[in-house]
């Protein structure tokens, strides 16, 4: 007897898992799916509302809430209140420690450029994959609660300019929220299906999608021919957005009553946020916060802001000069973000372009909408969309700890060309193991081994300083070409790869049903290894460090520090990443005074008898 499944909340037939679309924005996040009517619709699950805060806050038994609840502790408690987690997505500290007074919770630096950046609530470290794949699970949770059926499979959006490190990042957050990232696709191209752009094989159109969210700005110039989406340009600034126009309301009130010493900050940002909504239907803000009086007009609002307006608007300029473009060739505008409805952007842009901007559909939505007709298409349900061939496996190489560094992910489309910076471990490294491999864990030995080459003659210099360029290089027929390069010196070898080679599709499918079944511990692993990693780097420098300025330190300073060394060595060997980060970061406190001294000491050394003009 053959058995149909039929969901509950539409009342039709389920032919399989309900893949969803996932707009995982800055200020707000959403979910949506395709209706039993063919038509994309966002969840609104129990009426909780449509746009979930992608707001995160940690209670004293370190349970996450999302969303509106969460919002409501960003006065009350806002070190254990996490808000704009996108922005640390694959970032450093040294990417974001210009913007450090933006955020109201610890963000820990770890005196390493290229380490991404960790935030501490309380005793605890957490990577922003943490904190994101927090608020995907919520979505997750919710769309499940809503269509009452399992949901597992989804389409992911992010920035055109995400880089490599962004989108992996992202696509590690939905793994460890138990979800089967089947693509992540760059917002304005999402947005241009929501808006039916690129649906008839017989349209061809050039767009600019207009970009402007609560934490971050971009615009995209697309070409779409024949169902093909390309895109041609993309500009944009990753700390630039609605935010800034709070926070510009805020030094305005902070400067009319002239505050002083401790601020409420947040309440202030809250209430900025109150006034910028509310000059889309009235031209004066009114208020009090205890005795500090907020008031605003808009043109003022509009003055306040202008700047940061005219910053798009350069960007726009630039994204067509990228392009090669000029406003005459554009066919259509889209807007996209909530901060497009404010009136001084829409009139700008329009004025810009020289003509009227499209916002037709909720620009909250837009992008969301937009990732369910993708999905829709992966699922096989639109054939009016021409679906690139794409690789079915993700391709990466080994990196320390035996973890999988993806280098092209899979459904990727083809041919297509990615590459990734590596550097040496060791003092005087000459030789570099490369071994790619094909699969979707994290860890290698998980995945199938296509190759193995070594780097060889790389100049014997101290760890770090090698630069070596690993490119991948997969053509239309699913040939992998495989290059490292040392740029100091020029040393190169490559490699050809057949990734496909002996995979039957039903393997292909275990090997992915395997990711999705471990993810969450799969990436708990990767967490603990990249967390030992960084440790045994740690102990490494530490202790050259000792053997190398044994002369310039105290017995004492010595001492305190082989201490701390034996105190991470021992954390090392558990399985504890939040006890090995507290190790790490207690060596690093210490040891940064009298880094600092020595460092002191070698310039005047240096500068010593010479004159400074």
């Amino acid at each position: 007897m053959a058995k149909i499944s039929i969901n509950l909340a539409t009342g039709s037939i389920q032919k399989e898992d309900i893949i969803v679309g996932i707009d995982l924005g800055t200020t707000n996040s959403l979910v949506s799916f395709i209706n039993p009517d063919n038509q994309p619709q966002v969840i609104n699950d129990t009426g909780k509302g449509i746009l979930v805060p992608s707001v995160i806050h940690f209670d004293e038994n370190n349970t996450p809430t999302v969303g509106n609840e969460a919002k409501d502790f960003l006065i009350s408690d806002p070190q254990n209140t996490i808000f704009s987690v996108k922005r640390l997505l694959g970032r450093s500290y040294k990417d974001i420690q210009d913007h450090e007074d933006y955020f109201s919770y610890k963000i820990i630096d770890d005196d390493n450029d290229e380490s991404l950046v960790k935030i501490k609530i309380g005793e605890n470290f957490y990577t922003p994959i943490e904190l994101s794949a927090v608020i995907l699970a919520e979505l997750k949770a919710r769309a499940e609660h809503a269509l009452k059926t399992k949901v597992s499979r989804a389409v992911i959006t992010v920035p055109a300019y995400f880089n490599d490190s962004q989108r992996q990042t992202t696509r590690d957050a939905g793994k460890l929220a138990g979800l089967d990232v089947l693509r992540i696709v760059n917002e304005p191209t999402a947005a241009s299906l929501a808006y039916g752009i690129g649906l008839s094989q017989e349209e061809e159109k050039t767009i600019a999608v207009y970009d402007l969210g609560g934490g971050t700005f971009d615009i995209s110039i697309l070409k779409i021919q024949n169902g093909i989406f390309e895109v041609l340009s993309t500009h944009g600034n990753t700390f630039l957005g609605g935010d800034d126009f709070d926070r510009a309301i805020v030094n305005y009130w902070i400067e009319q009553n002239k505050l002083t010493g401790d601020i409420p900050m947040q309440a202030l940002r809250l209430k900025a946020e109150e006034a910028k909504k509310s000059f889309m239907h009235q031209n004066l803000f009114n208020d009090k916060i205890g005795d500090i009086f907020c008031a605003l007009d808009k043109q003022t609002f509009e003055q306040l802001i202008a700047d940061k307006v005219n910053e798009t608007i350069i960007s726009c300029k630039n994204a067509l000069a990228d392009a090669e473009l000029e406003t005459a060739n554009i066919d259509e505008i889209i807007m996209v973000g909530g901060s497009t409805r404010t009136a001084l952007v829409k009139r700008k842009v329009s004025e810009f372009f020289g003509k009227q901007v499209n916002d037709n559909i909720n620009p909250d939505e837009v992008v969301s909408l937009g990732a369910a007709i993708q999905a829709d298409v992966l699922s096989g349900n639109r054939k009016d969309i021409l679906l690139l061939d794409v690789t079915p496996l993700s391709l990466g190489i080994e990196t320390m700890g035996g973890l999988m560094d993806t280098i092209i992910p899979r459904n990727s489309k083809i041919p297509t060309k990615a590459g990734r910076q590596y550097t040496t471990s060791v003092d005087g490294q000459v030789n570099m193991k490369i071994a790619v491999y094909q699969g979707e864990r994290d860890l290698v030995k998980e995945n199938r081994k296509l190759a193995e080459f070594d780097l060889k003659g790389i100049p014997s210099m101290p760890a770090g300083l090698p630069k070596v360029d690993i490119n991948f290089l997969l053509n239309a027929d699913g040939i992998l070409t495989v290059e490292a390069i040392e740029l100091r010196s020029g040393v190169k070898q490559h490699i050809d790869v057949k990734p496909t080679y002996g995979l039957k599709d039903e393997e292909v499918e275990q090997m992915l049903l395997d990711s999705v079944l471990n993810a969450k511990e799969d990436v708990a692993q990767r967490m603990v290894i990249e967390a030992r990693t960084e440790g045994e780097q740690m102990v490494y420098t530490a202790e050259r460090f000792i053997e190398k300025n044994t002369t310039f330190l105290t017995s004492d300073e010595i001492n305190e520090t082989n201490k701390l060394i034996a105190d991470l060595k021992n954390e090392l060997t558990s399985n504890d990443k939040d006890k090995i980060h507290s190790a790490i970061d207690a060596l690093n406190e210490y040891t940064r005074p009298f880094a600092e001294r020595l460092m002191d000491h070698a310039i005047s050394h240096a500068m010593k008898g010479k004159s400074i003009e």
